[in-house]
C-alpha cells in the first residue's frame, strides 16, 4: 500500500496552521510546510512562518531551506517533499502537509510532466514577456484557452511557466498539449486533503488584521535587513506579497500606510485566487473552520483515512 499523507490546504489566513498542528498532535504527525514563501530563510514575519515554540512542539520540515536570493522551483519542492515524506513515514509517523501553494500540492498528486516537445528559447521569452503583470497573466491564459481549453481549465493563470509551456507546445507542433502523448503519472503516496473554509468577508477581516500585526511585529525591519544583506529587490523571494510593496518605502520614501493598504488588497486578491484554485480540486474535504466541530470533524476524516475506512 502507498504511504498515506494528510494535507491541510486553503486560502491564506483561513486557519490551516492551527488545524495542521492539532492533527499532527493527535495523529503522531510531523508537519511538512507547503508554502512557497516559508521555504526562505530570514523571511519570518511576512510569511507567517511557524514560531519556534510551534516547531519545538511538533517537528516541521521544508521551512528555512533556501536563501532569499536563490530561486526555488516547484520541481525542487516536489523532490524535497517526496524525500521528507518518505523519511517521516519511515519513522512510523504521519506526514501532514500544511499550506496554500496549490502548485506544490499539484506537483505531488499529479506530477510535473509538461510534454515531450523540446523548448524554443525565443518562443518562451516572447510568451514570458506577455505576462509581466496581472493583466498580462490573464491575457496569456486567455491565449491558451483559445487554442487548448482543456489545458486552460487545468492550469491557473498565475502558473505562468506551465501556461507558457502549453502555448509553446501548441505553437511548435500545432497540437494542444492536452492531446500530446504524455507518460502517465502515479503519485507514490495516497493523499487525504482537508480544506479550510470560512465566510469570505470574515476571511478578509482576518487578512487585514494579520497584515496590521505583521507591520506591528517588524515586517519593515525584516525587509530592510534583507536588502542590507544584498538580496536584490527583483529576487523571486522579494516578489512575495508583503515584501515587494515595502521595498519602495525604504528606497523611495513611499508612505508605509499606502504600502500596508496595498498588501491587504493584494493578499485578499491572492486568497480569492487560492479559493478558485482549490475549489477545482475534486477530492478536498471542505470544512467551515469557524464551526466548533471543524477540528473534530477533520480528525474523524483523517483517522478514517489512515485506518483504511475512509477516502
Amino acid at each position: 500500500m502507498k504511504p498515506k499523507v494528510l494535507c491541510v490546504a486553503g486560502p491564506t489566513a483561513s486557519g490551516k496552521s492551527a488545524l495542521g498542528m492539532a492533527m499532527a498532535e493527535k495523529l503522531n504527525g510531523e508537519i511538512v510546510c507547503m508554502d512557497s514563501m516559508q521555504v526562505y530563510r530570514r523571511m519570518d514575519v511576512g510569511t507567517a512562518k511557524p514560531t519556534p515554540e510551534e516547531r519545538a512542539e511538533i517537528p516541521h520540515h521544508l521551512a528555512d531551506i533556501a536563501e532569499p536570493w536563490e530561486p526555488y522551483t516547484v520541481a525542487r519542492y516536489a523532490k524535497d517533499a517526496k524525500r521528507v515524506i518518505a523519511e517521516i513515514t519511515g519513522r512510523g509517523n504521519t506526514p501532514v502537509l500544511v499550506g496554500g501553494t496549490g502548485f506544490y500540492l499539484r506537483a505531488l498528486t499529479h506530477g510535473l510532466t509538461l510534454g515531450g516537445v523540446r523548448s524554443d528559447p525565443a518562443v518562451r521569452e516572447r510568451l514570458k514577456a506577455v505576462a509581466r503583470d496581472e493583466a498580462g497573466k490573464r491575457k496569456l491564459h486567455d491565449m491558451l484557452r483559445a487554442v487548448d481549453p482543456v489545458s486552460a481549465d487545468r492550469l491557473h493563470c498565475n502558473d505562468v511557466a506551465r501556461v507558457s509551456r502549453a502555448l509553446e507546445v501548441y505553437e511548435l507542433t500545432g497540437i494542444p498539449m492536452s492531446r500530446q502523448d504524455q507518460p502517465a503519472f502515479e503519485s507514490p503516496f495516497a493523499f487525504c486533503v482537508l480544506g479550510t473554509d470560512m465566510e469570505r468577508e470574515l476571511l478578509y477581516r482576518r487578512i487585514d488584521a494579520r497584515v496590521d500585526g505583521m507591520i506591528a511585529n517588524g515586517l519593515l525591519k525584516e525587509v530592510q535587513a534583507l536588502l542590507a544583506e544584498g538580496v536584490p529587490p527583483q529576487a523571486q523571494a522579494m516578489q512575495g506579497i508583503g515584501y515587494k510593496e515595502l521595498v519602495p518605502v525604504l528606497t523611495a520614501g513611499r508612505p508605509i500606510a499606502d504600502a500596508a493598504a496595498e498588501i491587504k488588497r493584494n493578499t485578499r486578491r491572492y486568497a480569492k485566487r487560492q479559493w478558485t484554485w482549490f475549489r477545482r480540486e475534486k477530492e478536498i474535504h471542505w470544512l467551515d473552520i469557524t464551526d466548533q466541530s471543524a477540528h473534530a470533524d477533520a480528525l474523524q476524516i483523517a483517522r478514517a483515512f489512515l485506518e483504511g475506512t475512509g477516502s
